[in-house]
């Protein structure tokens, strides 16, 4: 398969106009602070608060190229940045005019054109951008490392349109490799696809099927058996809130303080979506479900959320990583470091995992759905390794956007009033102040915290 590229991101609709990617720009490329030399440049006042950076999209077939009379552009195979090169250059400025998206300037105190080269792979304008208009994308380097791999998931399975689901192991599956035996209790997962319908199974590796209450103690047997056997085979689970949190726990609690050798991933779609939509105990506050319905005298959830990934780490395992498909780098790193713990002990993966039925809300919408939830605090990702005795924020959010914004996203929220999105503004933050203080001061600081919200 081909190379794919990291990108540089625009999202014009957070730019403030600052002009920081500018100066920034400008000063490491050219030493000045005159923003002519940058290779960055801000549109303003197109429209009545309309502000938007411009910068060079990198194209796969560019056009600036094509139209470079003395072959002074080329698109780097490797990078892919278009490359510049000042020797072959005549300033006749035809890219300028080739270029659809205003991407390659002229700059006339050179007298030459400018364009971004990514500053080698670590832009100088993102460090800058406080509102966060300007994003360094390195998912690629997923696609040039898994893209040959075989998908373990076969085509055409029967989830739910636009759910996070299917994504999800397909790239699980696909990371951690054939030598692997899946557990998948009841749910979505198996009824869709991993242990199949009509007949047929949806996943490549053996499958099966146990109860809600017995998955990590069936795959620690499986594990000890193929160990004895002289095989080295990852012993997979795949398993909802209800198959973790809930009926699940005992077991799963008990092969986590055994250190039993599995790498269990926790699908949490925050209910038991597959059965009807009821609650589970990682259903948030407030939250409506079928059994939590919203009336005149009936708010939604009356409890918090039950915090598996604390509660999980607690149990000292290996490895506890909370992830989202929506930073798929973050999420692939996980896996692997999951992945090579489970064959040293226990190692837990929480996966937020929104549902378009339950969750109420547009099928093409669930990976903003996951960025927001990140943005606010809702789903801090983070990641606590044994071997290092450290808890790391991996996306770490000091500044939590709108949580407002984020819940009128999803239907089961919509009716939440100003004290119960209140509650879950403080509930975020104190989860957080937790998770810091374990950062900050190790495990050690969690016991003597005192948490200020």
């Amino acid at each position: 398969m081909g190379n794919a590229y990291n990108t540089l991101a625009v999202y014009p609709e957070k730019c403030n106009g600052c002009g920081e990617c500018e100066k920034a720009c400008a000063k490491v490329k050219a030493n000045s602070t005159d923003v002519v030399h940058s290779r960055i440049k801000v549109l303003k006042s197109l429209e009545d608060g309309f502000f938007g950076p411009v910068v060079c999209m990198q194209c796969g077939e560019p056009n600036c190229v094509k139209s470079c009379p003395a072959g002074a552009l080329s698109k780097n195979p490797e990078t892919g940045v278009v490359e510049w090169n000042e020797d072959k250059c005549v300033s006749c400025t035809i890219c300028t005019l080739g270029c659809p998206y205003a991407g390659i300037y002229y700059n006339p105190l050179m007298s030459t054109v400018v364009k971004c080269d990514h500053c080698g792979g670590d832009p100088e304008c993102v460090k800058v951008c406080e509102p966060k208009a300007l994003e360094y994308r390195p998912e690629a380097s997923v696609y040039n490392d898994q893209g040959d791999l075989e998908d373990l998931f076969a085509p055409g399975l029967a989830a739910c349109l636009g759910c996070n689901m299917e994504i999800l192991v397909r790239h699980v599956l696909r990371h951690v490799g054939p030598d692997t035996v899946l557990a998948a209790p009841p749910g979505c997962l198996p009824g869709v696809c991993a242990v199949g319908f009509n007949g047929f199974t949806g996943s490549k590796v053996p499958s099966f099927h146990p109860l809600l209450t017995n998955t990590a103690s069936m795959l620690a047997g499986l594990r000890r058996y193929y160990k004895r056997k002289g095989r080295d085979v990852t012993a997979l689970a795949l398993a909802g809130d209800g198959g973790a949190a809930d009926v699940g726990f005992q077991s799963l609690s008990g092969a986590a303080e055994r250190g039993e050798e599995i790498l269990f991933v926790c699908i949490d779609n925050e209910g038991y979506m597959n059965t009807g939509m009821q609650r589970s105990s990682t259903t948030p506050y407030g939250s409506w479900t079928s059994t939590t319905p919203v009336g005149p005298s009936l708010p939604g959830k009356a409890n918090d959320s039950k915090y598996m990934p604390l509660v999980m780490l607690m149990h000292d395992v290996e490895y506890v990583g909370t992830a989202v498909t929506a930073y798929i780098d973050d999420f692939h790193r996980k896996v692997e470091k999951a992945y090579q713990a489970s064959k040293r002990g226990f190692a837990y993966l929480h996966v937020f995992s929104p549902c378009t039925t339950g969750w109420r809300y547009p099928g093409d919408k669930t990976m903003e759905v996951q960025r927001q939830a990140v943005a606010t605090n809702i789903f801090p990702l983070w990641e606590y390794e044994k071997a290092t005795g450290k808890l790391a924020f991996t996306h770490p959010v000091d500044n939590p956007a709108s949580l407002e914004n984020y819940l009128s996203m999803l239907g089961k929220f919509r009716h939440l009033s100003k004290e119960q999105i209140e509650h879950l503004k403080n509930t975020a933050a104190m989860r957080v102040n937790i998770l810091k203080a374990m950062s900050e001061q190790g495990l050690a600081g969690y016991q003597n915290l005192k948490v200020a919200v």
